[in-house]
């Protein structure tokens, strides 16, 4: 038992540092959790607690350095959560097989997005106020998918921002990060209430998520954002290549 924690901690690390610059955190804290030992429902529900404490430090991360622009992420964020809450009910049953393909083809897409010539470039703070109203129905779909399994939220909620807020990496991460921290919380408290939370190893995996969220945020700031979409690439082709052929 002591060595499952160990190794949840150092994947946390990973997964959390991963999630806070780009996404795909969850497929490396997923089977971790079922190697550990559980079944897929509750390493769904327990990698809910890394989720929420991960974004949590990354948050407080991004407020410490005063990057400024961040209450209204939170308005973004409440247009997930009655997907979030739906998605959350029926995440008990998923065909793996047939989300995977799809998956990895939204994630190729997502990529050529963010190397396509936006215009000028925006500052970290700068963002369309007012998006097409398409934007919250695809804030919506994107809370029931993040509700439902999460494994990839990141990529899709990067893509979603970039395209329909036409800001830098920077800004929509730090949008992401509150906006998963907020659905995640009825997300959370569904799967508490059936039963699908380990809390021993789910505190495990969240202390090793938090301390990666935390320095992931710190070095977005730092380096930016080249940094950050070099990294992004990195992640979804490796991603793309796993779900394809893995």
């Amino acid at each position: 038992m002591p060595w499952n924690l160990f190794i949840l901690f150092i994947v946390g690390c990973l997964a959390g540092f991963n999630n806070v610059f780009a996404g795909g955190g969850s497929s490396l804290t997923l089977p971790t959790l079922i190697f550990a030992g559980l079944d897929s429902a509750t390493a769904n529900g327990t990698n809910r607690i890394a989720i929420l404490i991960q974004n949590i430090f990354a948050a407080a991360s991004f407020k410490k350095q005063k990057i400024s622009g961040m209450r209204i992420a939170w308005r973004y964020g409440l247009y997930t959560l009655p997907g979030a809450i739906a998605g959350a009910f029926f995440s008990v049953k998923i065909s793996d097989e047939w989300f995977q393909r799809i998956l990895a083809v939204v994630m190729i897409g997502i990529l050529f997005t963010l190397f396509k010539k936006k215009g000028t470039a925006q500052s970290a703070v700068d963002e369309i106020e007012n998006p097409d109203f398409r934007f919250y129905i695809y804030l919506f779909g994107l809370g029931f998918y993040g509700g439902f399994i999460q494994v990839g939220i990141g990529f899709l909620l990067i893509g979603g921002l970039y395209h329909f807020l036409q800001t830098s990496l920077l800004r929509v991460n730090v949008d992401k990060i509150i906006i998963v921290l907020l659905y995640t919380i009825p997300a959370l408290a569904i799967f508490i209430v059936a039963g699908k939370v380990d809390w021993g190893l789910g505190i495990a995996l969240a202390s090793g998520n938090a301390l990666g969220g935390w320095v992931g945020a710190h070095v977005q700031v730092t380096h930016g954002d080249t940094l950050i979409r070099n990294f992004m690439a990195i992640a979804i082709l490796a991603m793309a290549i796993k779900l394809f052929f893995f």
